[in-house]
Formats: C-alpha cells, sequence, structure tokens
C-alpha cells in the first residue's frame, strides 16, 4: 500500500472537487465497466460516455446505473447533446437523458456554430434540473480562438451555472488547448489560469505527456479529462510520483 512510502503528495479525497479524473467510456461493455470499477473505483471521479456512443451501446441505462451506484458522475458526451440541439431536438434530449437515468450533461459547440449568449442561455436552462459540465473549444483543428474569447467564454458559461468548464482537446489530444502534434499551448494556459480558477477547469491530457505537463505546471490535484479506461491506475502513479516522469518531483531536497 501507498502509505507505506513517505513523501507521496496528499491527494484531494473522494467526493472530490479539486483534482479530478475523468475517464472517457468509448463503447465498454457491461462486464467491462464492472472489471474498470473493480481496480480503478478509486482513482476516478467522472465517466463520459464519448462523443454519441451512449444511443448505440446496449445496456446503456444499466451501466449508467452501474457508475452511479459506485458514486461515479456520468454524462454524456457534447457531441450527442450538439447532435440534438442542432435538429431542434433539446426537449427529446432531456427525455432521453432521464430515460437512461443521467443526471449530468454537458453542452457544448465544438462540432456547431452555437451563438454564445445562445449557449449560457442553454446553460442556464439545463442547470434547474440538471448538473452542467460545460466545453469551451472547437473539433476543428482550423479554428483558432484567442485567448481573450477563451476567457471570456469560461467565465460566462460559469457564471450561467456550469460547475466545471472543459477545454477542449478531443480524444486525440491534438486541437483546442494542445498543438497538432500533441504539444501544449502553454501561453494559453497562462493566460487561462490568470483569469480562472485552476480548480474550475478540466483540462482535456488523453497522451501521457499532456498529463505529465499538467502534473508538473499545477501539482498532484489538477483535473484532468479524456483519460482511456486503461490509462487511469497509470495516470494516479503519475499523479503522486510513482512513475518515471514524476519520480524527483515531491522528493525532498
Amino acid at each position: 500500500m501507498k502509505e507505506v512510502l513517505t513523501q507521496l503528495p496528499i491527494r484531494s479525497s473522494h467526493p472530490r472537487e479539486n483534482g479530478l479524473t475523468m475517464m472517457m467510456d468509448k463503447g465498454l461493455s457491461l462486464r467491462q465497466a464492472k472489471d474498470f470499477l473493480t481496480t480503478n473505483h478509486s482513482h476516478t471521479d467522472i465517466i463520459k460516455l464519448g462523443f454519441g456512443t451512449s444511443i448505440i451501446t446496449p445496456n446503456i441505462a444499466d451501466k449508467v446505473k452501474l457508475y452511479k451506484d459506485s458514486s461515479m458522475k456520468v454524462y454524456a458526451g457534447g457531441t450527442l447533446f450538439e447532435a440534438f440541439a442542432i435538429r431542434n431536438q433539446l426537449d427529446d434530449y432531456k427525455k432521453y437523458m432521464n430515460s437512461i437515468g443521467l443526471e449530468m450533461i454537458e453542452i457544448s459547440d465544438g462540432s456547431m456554430s452555437m451563438n454564445h449568449d445562445y449557449k449560457c442561455e442553454l446553460i442556464a436552462d439545463f442547470s434547474k434540473d440538471f448538473r452542467v459540465i460545460s466545453e469551451v473549444g472547437s473539433k476543428d483543428a482550423a479554428v483558432e480562438i484567442n485567448s481573450n474569447n477563451w476567457i471570456k467564454w469560461m467565465q460566462a458559461e460559469l457564471s450561467a451555472g456550469s460547475w466545471k468548464v472543459i477545454a477542449e482537446a478531443r480524444e486525440g489530444g491534438n486541437v483546442g488547448i494542445c498543438e497538432d502534434e500533441g504539444g501544449i499551448k502553454s501561453e494559453l494556459i497562462d493566460e487561462i489560469v490568470n483569469s480562472i480558477a485552476i480548480e474550475n477547469i478540466l483540462w482535456e491530457a488523453p497522451k501521457k505527456d499532456q498529463q505529465v505537463w499538467f502534473i508538473k505546471k499545477f501539482g498532484a490535484n489538477v483535473n484532468l479529462g479524456n483519460i482511456a479506461f486503461d490509462d487511469v491506475i497509470p495516470l494516479e502513479t503519475l499523479r503522486i510520483g510513482l512513475r518515471g516522469d514524476t519520480f524527483f518531483d515531491y522528493l525532498r531536497k
């Protein structure tokens, strides 16, 4: 057990508001979800049913219940919200969320164009009945958002009722806050955190090098998302210095 080791950082404890790990479930079976929880329960806080997978995954309501019974926060990826929104079916979206037992939703505009004031109106509306997590950033690498808009939109969405705001990087870690080859836009990150409280941001960081960057920058209790199901424990070892990349970070000099 890690308790026998000294000089480890103190991790926030469940239920966490900071130091969150969001696992991206891209279609795990019910059996795989059970197996995942067996070993990863204490290191996971949020399950995202990636993009539009929930609507075609068998036994989805049973899987949602399994996760919720294990004290996971669960929500469907923002792409599904956008698929309903672009078809003017948001009432149907609410019904679908209720039908599969979801109490948390993502509101995003990464695939479609949406007036930001309208997006904030939707956040305020949905937050009456759901825990809302919203996302800033485009899934189109050709769309460049300046830092002023990142900050302005994040602030507005938090004020509208978002519990946390996600900084977009996709499951590939190559758009939004990341360069197309996977590097972090460090100047952008610095500008964002100068204006937005770090605990209110969930950074999408699917690649190990990205996770290392955020942990070295902000410490063990930084909020990280889009983590693959088999990377949750490896990420936890990075957080607490039990992997080569952060091995020396918490040792007393």
